[in-house]
């Protein structure tokens, strides 16, 4: 590899490094174990942009699956543009955002902790105008984060999204299997060799992904298109069968993202009525059902979805960086794009 993408690239390396850090300071949950009873919660919402958008879904799912709680995303725009009256008395806002700093999210949390709801965020600086506002912050322990395109503090963002839900449930946490295997994504040199030199960028790429994968099927596409300049669609399997298909022809390159432990039959349809149209099938993670000549990207073996999911975000990290590279682009700088956005 030339120098194009050598600080992204040693950003994704030092993910095991990252979580080894926030499962070894685990205890900072013990201070919001009971927040959802203490504080009478009745729903939640999640405040972010970009990235850390993809990670909300993320937690939202968590939330919905382990908890059963109601599970929103924020409008920013309700107050910074249309100056909304909030009511949110025992409600939890969960503030996710690598920087802390977007106004129109400071603004909509200000607003909202006026409004008696209850502040959670997590961010990677502890100085923050976000980390201020909130009633608690929860660092993200990734350290400078350098290139333009996130990674490491995503990752970052969807473990402290399930020890936070674990510590909630009381659910125990196998510390030791995600450091393994998130280390053995980062030494496999070879992860997305093969996929990168098969995938071509003047033809049309499709990134599925369901229930926990969906989130990382968003951030795939996230992340080629702020390294690589082109139109990427990241979508649920679910929503691809209720109009997008239509638009699949027999040149479109269709990724799907199938952690370990994702139950198959949820995306049975989906794959069935795609094989009759594009046999361009490529997969990011151990839990597919590849056939023929389909090319995968292995990922990790961890004993459930949830936590295949939060480490398989290694693999598609390393594919945006070497798909960008192969294609004569620099992923740690993209044109047009800064490292951190001030949405208003």
């Amino acid at each position: 590899m030339n120098q194009f993408g050598r600080i992204m690239a040693s950003e994704i390396a030092e993910t095991p490094g990252v979580f080894a850090s926030l499962l070894e300071n685990s205890s900072v949950f013990n201070e919001v174990k009971e927040v959802l009873v203490t504080e009478k919660i009745h729903s939640v919402l999640i405040l972010a942009r970009g990235t850390s958008d993809n990670a909300a879904h993320f937690l939202k799912y968590l939330i919905e699956t382990q908890i059963g709680l109601p599970v929103g995303l924020t409008s920013p725009s309700s107050v910074t543009i249309y100056g909304s009256n909030l009511q949110y008395a025992n409600t939890l806002i969960v503030a996710i955002s690598q920087s802390g700093q977007s106004p129109d999210l400071v603004k909509f949390a200000t607003a909202a902790r006026s409004s008696m709801a209850y502040i959670i965020a997590m961010t990677n600086d502890d100085k923050s105008p976000l980390a201020s506002i909130a009633h608690h912050h929860i660092s993200l322990l990734a350290g400078p984060e350098l290139a333009v395109a996130a990674t490491k503090s995503y990752s970052a963002q969807l473990l402290v999204s399930y020890l936070l839900v674990m510590a909630w449930t009381g659910k125990k946490v196998n510390s030791e299997q995600i450091i393994k295997q998130a280390s053995k994504l980062v030494a496999n040199n070879g992860l997305v060799t093969n996929a990168v030199s098969q995938v071509t960028r003047d033809k049309e790429i499709v990134i599925l992904g369901r229930g926990f994968a969906y989130p990382n099927a968003r951030e795939a596409a996230l992340k080629i298109q702020e390294t690589c300049k082109i139109s990427v669609q990241g979508l649920s399997t679910a929503d691809y069968l209720h109009g997008p298909i239509s638009a699949l022809t027999e040149q479109t390159q269709v990724f799907i993202v199938a952690p370990t432990g994702l139950p198959t039959q949820s995306i049975t349809e989906a794959i069935s009525k795609i094989r009759t149209i594009s046999p361009r099938i490529f997969w990011i993670g151990n839990g597919g059902v590849p056939t023929g000549n389909d090319i995968v990207i292995a990922g990790s073996d961890c004993d459930d979805e949830i936590t295949s999911s939060l480490v398989d975000a290694i693999a598609l990290q390393r594919f945006a960086l070497e798909f960008a590279v192969a294609s004569g682009f620099d992923p740690d700088a993209p044109v047009g794009l800064s490292k951190v956005t001030l949405t208003n």
